[in-house]
């Protein structure tokens, strides 16, 4: 049985409890940060001395990072369903995982700790306009993927990158802020709709 340390609050643990839905995997989810115990503590920084969520556990192997749990996850237990085992198709799928890690995350990270966390450590109202545009910019360059394809992020197949990039489409369309219209992407959305693991863990009335 898998253990995931975390709270369903985390966009981030709400990735991996989603990979675990598209891969039908049963786990114990273990509370941990949010409403739970609180990460800064020896117990759980053996486990991630960077104190945040999701760790996952699997027999004696730990693992942190979300991105990394669910590639471990769809390699261990997907059978060839999330993630392609040919080197190029991989490639694919793993850049937009990336892009979604480092471009999309930096794009929003100000803007949304401005005005939906409300962190006074995110208090710049000009800092926060220009993540707004920089997050608009961004999910432009998905639109145009997304028209490419006609379908998901790295083509014709649902792959974890849908995952981690459904998520972010999805706290883009509640986040309280001026958005373009990006056809591409609301078509997108709806399909994602037709999944009970978006359903569950995506569109789920959290950001």
């Amino acid at each position: 049985m898998l253990t995931i340390l975390g709270h369903t609050v985390s966009i981030n643990v709400r990735k991996v409890l989603w990979t675990c839905a598209e891969l039908d995997l049963p786990y114990t989810l273990e509370a941990w940060g949010g409403a739970g115990p609180a990460t800064a503590t020896p117990s759980f920084l053996a486990l991630n001395p960077n104190a945040t969520v999701p760790v996952l556990k699997d027999g004696d192997l730990v693992l942190w990072e979300s991105n990394t749990i669910c590639r471990y996850l769809a390699a261990r237990y997907g059978n060839g369903a999330l993630l392609p085992a040919a080197a190029a198709p991989r490639a694919q799928v793993e850049q937009w995982m990336d892009w979604q890690a480092t471009d999309l995350n930096s794009a929003w990270r100000y803007a949304f700790m401005h005005l939906v966390r409300r962190n006074p450590a995110f208090g710049d109202a000009a800092a926060a306009e220009a993540s707004v545009q920089d997050w608009n910019r961004r999910m432009a360059i998905l639109d145009g993927q997304l028209a490419r394809t006609g379908a998901h992020v790295a083509g014709a197949a649902f792959t974890l990158a849908d995952v981690v990039i459904g998520l972010s489409v999805n706290r883009w369309l509640l986040s309280p802020i001026t958005r373009p219209a990006l056809p591409a992407v609301a078509a997108y959305h709806e399909r994602l709709l037709q999944r009970p693991g978006f359903a569950a863990h995506g569109a789920n009335g959290l950001p």
